[in-house]
């Protein structure tokens, strides 16, 4: 564990630190959600931000790794220092909001706040489109160290992250994750509705494409067609959970 570490802080020094920054935010929120009796919609409302914390950190460190690969060093300090901005102003704002006992999302109840909302969208979209230029740099450099079918996981992983980070606008548009109604049964913790469709469920199955695709090619398929097809399949099972929520279905 302590070489893996050590080889991920040496890929990506900047994403190392910052995503150990926002997995230990995430340790302190969760010990901190112990001692709230506060909720928001019936749910205990620190889990929000301890949630935006551990996805960051793990989109932080993943990141870290694959820009790792690339020579485009230029490229990737300001990438590196894009996230953390970003990134780093989303999980302050929706930590702050959570310990006043208020909305982040979907906050329209003043004009900051529907500023700061707004702000947090452009924040989201622009490391989303940033990384999607990633993705591309993936596809126009060469890496004769990597093998073709873990490059490949790669590419599928970052580009389903996209296009399923980029979902998050439905989500603001709809002006909820859920379709259909409110209230009802959820999933413990995560919140998602038993009863209604849940926007969230896409979502996170495809933006998780980012390390479920690489993990599965490095250590299981190793063949370049077997990964495009699971490639294939995720992005339709991320798609199926879209339109079932669309369809206000919940999965269950």
């Amino acid at each position: 564990m302590i070489d893996f570490l050590a080889s991920l802080k040496a890929r990506n020094e900047c994403l190392f630190y910052f995503g150990l920054l926002c997995l230990s935010s995430a340790a302190l929120i969760l010990i901190r959600s112990k001692f709230s009796d506060v909720q928001i919609n019936g749910v205990n409302v620190l889990y929000k931000p301890f949630k935006f914390a551990l996805s960051m950190g793990i989109f932080s460190l993943t990141m870290g790794w694959y820009t790792g690969y690339l020579i485009s060093y230029k490229y990737i300090n300001l990438y590196n220092w894009s996230l953390i901005i970003f990134l780093g102003f989303e999980v302050f704002y929706v930590t702050l909001q959570a310990s006043r006992g208020q909305l982040s999302h979907y906050n329209v109840s003043s004009a900051l706040y529907t500023s700061l909302t707004v702000a947090m969208a452009i924040a989201a979209i622009a490391a989303t489109v940033y990384t999607g230029y990633i993705g591309i740099l993936f596809c126009t450099e060469n890496f004769p160290e990597l093998p073709d079918y873990y490059l490949w996981a790669i590419r599928l992983g970052i580009f389903l992250f996209v296009i399923f980070a980029l979902e998050g606008a439905v989500i603001g548009a709809n002006g909820s994750p859920r379709v259909g109604g409110q209230g009802g049964g959820a999933i413990p913790f995560l919140n998602w509705s038993l009863k209604y469709g849940d926007l969230r469920i896409a979502h996170f199955v495809g933006m998780h494409a980012l390390q479920i695709l690489p993990l599965l090619a490095f250590y299981i398929f190793k063949d370049v067609r077997v990964v495009i097809l699971v490639g294939f399949m995720y992005g339709l099972l991320a798609l199926f959970c879209l339109v079932q929520a669309l369809n206000a279905k919940p999965l269950s």
